[in-house]
């Protein structure tokens, strides 16, 4: 049983008081025996975990990105440097500060020097296209944007361009040769010269070049410069309920929202995971290949990585290969994952190259169901603990993980986080909570559950009542207070009254030997209101005809489950970057 603790150990205070009254929950008997059941969670700016980090642990490596290393001392330096010329530019407390960025040492720069200079920041995907960038600078009313320079072609030139443009480049970090090939990309996205229109552009390393940081600074006038005077400063009364991050999301409805965390969200979910792991300070690596511009990364690894005061090692997207060697060079001891990640490393490390995977210690996966098998492969490589968790963007993201101790159930999410409630109700009847064992729409409730969408309180409503989130997944919990996912509300098959679970059928469909990928959604039926379709990416050379299929099925699935509609795809099914089917796109076939 989890031990209690009734501080944050001195992060930065005691409890705010932002946390949902403890109810008894069967979850609390199982937690690891160095997992408090409680913490506290202090009143402070999402900045002051690496604050707290350049304090404690100066001289430790921070962050490392293709062959350069930062201290925390360092980054700390750089943060307040960015946050006195985002204020020279312009940026005020409330104010929105867009960071368009891959995995890199400058992002957490730019994420924190906004948050000092008290500024909001909107998390932007290097995989968005021009026009959706220009609608959420748009929305969010952005007037400064942090990016890369060679993605310059995403910048709007229109009215929905922002005021000034800070261009981070990331040739000096690069072989002679990648450096040409990155200069002629920075060439063509430029057009052969600086983009027109009525934004500024400027060099990121020009701009914060010798501009002076806290440190050097007259008291009155850093204070001025980056809001030191304006409660941001520990001691200060800063309330945690401040906007931090606006996150673009397909939403609990899948209707795209942008989801807005407060420090307060951040926070408390960095200090959730730091305990879930066992409070170890600056003692860990991690590995950071998800994408910080994902509520996943970010906390994940970015935020969760400095409370840890951990060497946070960067790249800026998942090559098997790259990743390997991080490994070998690195040995770090903590991977977030996606499944898709671990399936590929798996068929890596099985191949005979040679490559092996030593020194890690805890592998938690995200974003999509962890099959049992592909957990055990990668633990029996790895010698790691591999464990599921699950999130969404509305809850900072994570709300339950499996525990790290060796008791983790496979097949499972885990339990849900310390000060993280969650129930299972009647999908039809949210006030209806179903017993252990039964079927229903998952609800939580914590600390790090969303303040609500960005300009959308009817959305908002729909899925926030009395404090509880609305998740929009289908799940049961056992009664020791284990979690499972069935599937997404919104994927449900509802054919002739029976309800049909899609990942039932592809797990089913998976089994097949011919099967590589599998993929189920529902299209409209006159009988029966929906029918069974399935999408097929077949093992290349594989014998397969459908009758074959269907029988195989018949003994797996009940009659209303077997897909009445078959099609097979060239290649790959459609997936975004954490491995999630794209149902949407495939209902659209």
């Amino acid at each position: 049983m989890g031990v209690t603790s009734t501080n944050s150990d001195s992060i930065l205070g005691p409890p705010s008081g932002n946390v949902p009254e403890l109810v008894t929950a069967p979850w609390r008997e199982h937690y690891p025996e160095n997992v408090p059941t409680h913490l506290g969670y202090p009143a402070r700016a999402a900045w002051c975990l690496l604050k707290r980090a350049a304090e404690e642990s100066p001289e430790r490596v921070a962050c490392w990105h293709l062959g350069e290393s930062w201290t925390y001392s360092s980054l700390w330096s750089r943060a307040q440097a960015a946050a006195t010329r985002f204020t020279a530019l312009g940026i005020r407390p409330g104010h929105r500060v867009t960071v368009l960025l891959p995995n890199m040492p400058e992002f957490l720069v730019a994420l924190n020097g906004a948050w000092l200079a008290g500024a909001t920041v909107v998390a932007a995907s290097p995989l968005m296209v021009p026009g959706e960038v220009g609608r959420l600078l748009s929305t969010t009313r952005s007037r400064l944007l942090v990016t890369l320079d060679v993605l310059a072609g995403l910048v709007p030139e229109d009215e929905t361009a922002p005021d000034t443009v800070l261009a981070v480049s990331m040739r000096n970090r690069l072989s002679r040769l990648q450096g040409v090939g990155y200069a002629l990309a920075r060439l063509l996205k430029f057009r052969l010269g600086r983009p027109s229109g009525p934004t500024r552009w400027l060099d990121w390393d020009d701009s914060l070049s010798g501009t002076p940081t806290r440190n050097h600074m007259s008291g009155t006038a850093v204070g001025a410069a980056v809001g030191f005077d304006r409660g941001l400063d520990p001691g200060h009364g800063f309330e945690p309920g401040r906007p931090a991050m606006i996150l673009p999301t397909g939403g609990t409805t899948g209707v795209p929202r942008s989801v807005v965390l407060t420090h307060g969200n951040l926070v408390a979910n960095a200090w959730q995971l730091y305990h879930w792991a066992g409070r170890r300070t600056a003692e860990d690596t991690l590995l950071a290949v998800l994408p910080f511009f994902h509520s996943y990364g970010l906390t994940t690894c970015a935020l969760a990585g400095t409370a840890m005061q951990a060497t946070i090692v960067m790249h800026h997207r998942f090559q098997v290969g790259k990743v390997l060697d991080l490994f070998a060079q690195h040995r770090p001891t903590i991977f977030p994952a996606v499944p898709a990640m671990l399936v590929a490393l798996n068929d890596r490390l099985r191949d005979g190259s040679g490559h092996v995977v030593r020194g890690l210690e805890m592998c938690i996966s995200g974003g999509a169901g962890l099959p049992a098998d592909v957990a055990a492969e990668f633990s029996h490589h790895s010698g790691a603990v591999v464990v599921e968790g699950y999130g969404l963007s509305e809850a900072g993201p994570v709300t339950h993980a499996g525990p790290l101790d060796g008791t983790a159930r496979p097949g499972t999410i885990g339990l849900p986080l310390p000060d993280t409630l969650a129930r299972v109700v009647d999908i039809e009847d949210r006030s209806r909570i179903l017993p252990p064992g039964e079927t229903g729409q998952l609800l939580v409730r914590g600390p790090q559950v969303m303040a609500g969408y960005l300009d959308a309180s009817e959305a908002t409503d729909e899925v926030l009542v009395d404090g509880w989130l609305a998740t929009g997944d289908i799940a049961s919990c056992d009664e020791d207070g284990f979690f499972t996912i069935v599937d997404r509300l919104k994927d449900l098959i509802i054919t002739s009254g029976f309800n049909v679970y899609p990942l039932e059928v592809e797990e089913a469909l998976r089994e097949h030997p011919a099967v590589a990928d599998a993929a189920v959604v529902g299209v409209p039926d006159p009988v029966r209101g929906e029918r069974v379709k399935a999408f097929l990416a077949l093992v290349p050379g594989a014998d397969y005809d459908e009758p074959t299929l269907q029988d195989f099925l018949t003994h797996r699935l009940s009659r209303h489950k077997r897909p009445r509609d078959i099609e097979v795809v060239d290649g790959d099914l459609p997936r975004n970057f954490l491995g999630k089917v794209l149902r949407r796109e495939l209902r659209e076939c």
